[in-house]
């Protein structure tokens, strides 16, 4: 259900943006070395800018995490906030014709 207040309550899975940025630094990593030590020195270097790409990714990662609730509410937190009983859905008023309703008189 979308309330309106998405962009204000959305929630990132920050732990899992960690992990997977974790995988992809040791591949980095992993990358640069051996294309180092195969004398690839282009791979390399592409490598090295991925790892540093990851690790900035990852510092601004801990930095929100370590933040608190505000960029990552707990479990307790609701996405959204509660629907208003009184407040139901209501279908949108149809847009009808001026002819619509007119009764055709036959001669």
């Amino acid at each position: 259900m979308r309330t309106g207040s998405e962009p204000a309550t959305a929630r990132s899975a920050l732990r899992a943006r960690f992990w997977l940025s974790v995988w992809g630094l040791v591949w980095a990593v992993f990358g640069t070395a051996a294309f180092a030590l195969a004398g690839r020195p282009g791979w390399a270097a592409a490598c090295g800018v991925l790892w540093l790409v990851v690790t900035v990714d990852m510092a601004v990662i801990v930095r929100h995490i370590r933040q608190g609730p505000h960029y990552q509410p707990g479990r307790d937190v609701p996405p959204y906030r509660p629907v208003d009983d009184e407040l139901s859905y209501r279908r949108p008023a149809r847009h009808r014709p001026p002819w619509h309703g007119m009764r055709h008189r036959h001669p």
